[in-house]
């Protein structure tokens, strides 16, 4: 079982966020992780949970929050993990402050995922960042400093301002501040943000730029969107969705899925703190459903799917794509050669069941 807590505070919001999080919320901070912790232990004890095989704690921000807060949901968790699970973190360099950092790792964090996004001010300023280079800087190195030696940075990419050399610049600047895991995002624009409404647009031909600047750095891709130095460094959270394992979401938003059967919490932040057990939505996934899902977590990253879960047709797709060498074949899991196509490859492989 996968354990998820999401904080959905910000102290801003960036301009291409459409995450739930909401800013000048500040009072409501320790009433969110007074309901949170109630919420976790009713969910623990409804679905019996005897083990959490991860745990994730994002946003939102949650370095925004005091750190003393998360005290006595750390104090609940240890009860359902070891010393060796990965414990991730999310946080912004602009609020997590060393006081911060080194409550997490002495709490059992052991691995920092940081919204670094880029490490050139002029960039920073136009996603709307709270943060600058020197900063992010700071607070990495504050990072190693009190102990943390797995951590991530976030980075975007096809963003407009983007050249071929600047982006070279600022990824290796990242990397040479011997960062063992970076997830690579390329900018959507989503609708309702801040970009949205600005008519923004991203510009989307730098992937197989990045893709040669992190191999010529000897990390190796394993996510769509996620590179890692060694197989150490895999984000196993991430890694447990993509093979399909059972998650709990808590909080504002969050999702389960659990048995084959998905829940969602009530998104609003107030509804949610009046009644955090009322789920804003609930779904049975249909053995077609969960199939259409294995294909898409599947081919976009290591893990592959297995070909047996086809039916004849789909197998006909599937070893069509193989002769075009699209997908290769080991050991009866199919697996993409190019993450970067591997929703255009799903959805030819279940054409048959739309």
């Amino acid at each position: 079982m996968l354990l998820y807590i999401h904080i959905p505070f910000c102290d801003s919001k960036c301009y291409y966020c459409d995450f739930n999080s909401y800013v000048k919320l500040h009072h409501l901070h320790k009433q969110y992780i007074d309901v949170l912790l109630d919420e976790l232990k009713q969910k623990i004890q409804k679905y019996k949970i005897s083990k959490f095989d991860t745990v994730f704690i994002g946003g939102g921000t949650p370095s925004c929050i005091d750190a003393k807060l998360f005290g006595p949901v750390f104090k609940l968790i240890q009860g359902y993990i070891s010393k060796q699970t990965e414990i991730t973190i999310e946080a912004n360099p602009s609020t997590a402050t060393k006081k911060w950092l080194e409550f997490m790792k002495n709490m059992g964090v052991n691995r920092l995922s940081l919204g670094v996004q880029s490490l050139r001010d002029d960039k920073l300023k136009y996603l709307g960042r709270n943060h600058t280079k020197d900063i992010a800087i700071d607070t990495i190195n504050t990072a190693k400093m009190v102990g943390f030696e797995n951590i991530n940075c976030d980075i975007i990419y096809n963003v407009k301002g983007d050249t071929k050399k600047n982006l070279t610049q600022d990824i290796e600047d990242i990397l040479k501040l011997d960062i063992q895991h970076i997830s690579l995002y390329s900018l959507t624009i989503e609708k309702g943000t801040i970009f949205s409404k600005k008519n923004e647009k991203s510009q989307n031909n730098k992937d197989k730029l990045v893709s040669n600047i992190m191999k010529s750095n000897f990390f190796f891709q394993y996510e769509v969107s996620a590179w890692a130095k060694k197989k150490s460094f895999i984000c196993k959270h991430n890694l447990g969705y993509w093979k399909y394992k059972p998650y709990l979401g808590i909080g504002a938003g969050a999702v389960s899925c659990i048995k084959n059967e998905r829940y969602k919490n009530k998104k609003n932040i107030l509804k949610y703190l009046n009644n955090s057990q009322n789920v804003q939505s609930f779904e049975t996934l249909s053995k077609e459903e969960i199939i259409t899902e294995k294909t898409l977590l599947g081919l976009r990253s290591i893990v592959g799917c297995s070909i047996d879960i086809y039916n004849d047709k789909q197998k006909d797709y599937i070893y069509e794509l193989i002769v075009a060498n699209k997908l290769k074949i080991n050991n009866n899991r199919i697996f993409a050669i190019d993450y970067m196509i591997a929703d255009e490859l799903s959805l030819y492989v279940l054409g048959s069941s739309f």
